[in-house]
């Protein structure tokens, strides 16, 4: 069944869309932040706003479920950031307290790239997917050791839920 917007119900914009028009706004931003505060105070604030809104967008998708989310019901999530083909990834494990997958091709470092902000996509999608982590289900943990965004041929994500042993 196809979804169709309606006047009260408009289609689902991409994830890779959003991030594209907050790109755009955030440019605008750093290249002030940069002239008035010098480079280093500019990355660190976009960095926190950036993180304050992926740790709020977690905190929406939890608000969503009707248990405490794990692992498998992130992975239920991915298509909303793989839509339109933005992410190619192959999948290694996936449980519910295991996820562990790398993206192959990434349309988000590619957007970023052409829009001239590469040297700080980093901030502007990399560091979400961590602190996505805190306002979905603050027991999961990201492990990423390389990302396209830095020039490696892969992101390498691994994500585990810990348990109440591990936080003591």
């Amino acid at each position: 069944m196809t979804q169709t917007a309606s006047p009260s119900t408009p289609a689902p914009l991409p994830m890779l869309e959003k991030r594209r028009i907050e790109a755009q706004i955030l440019k605008c931003v750093f290249d002030v932040l940069v002239e008035r505060h010098g480079r280093t105070e500019a990355e660190a604030v976009i960095g926190e706003a950036v993180s304050n809104s992926a740790i709020a967008q977690g905190k929406e998708f939890r608000a969503k479920e009707d248990h405490e989310p794990d692992l498998k019901d992130f992975a239920d999530l991915l298509p909303l950031w793989k839509m339109d083909g933005a992410l190619e990834m192959d999948v290694i494990e996936e449980s519910p307290d295991r996820l562990e997958f790398n993206i192959t091709r990434c349309r988000y470092s590619e957007i970023y790239k052409d829009m001239g902000l590469g040297d700080i996509g980093h901030l502007l999608s990399c560091n979400r997917d961590g602190d996505f982590c805190i306002g979905y289900n603050p027991k999961m943990e990201l492990t990423r050791t390389q990302t396209i965004m830095k020039g490696a041929s892969h992101c390498d994500f691994r994500y585990r839920l810990k348990d109440s042993a591990d936080e003591t």
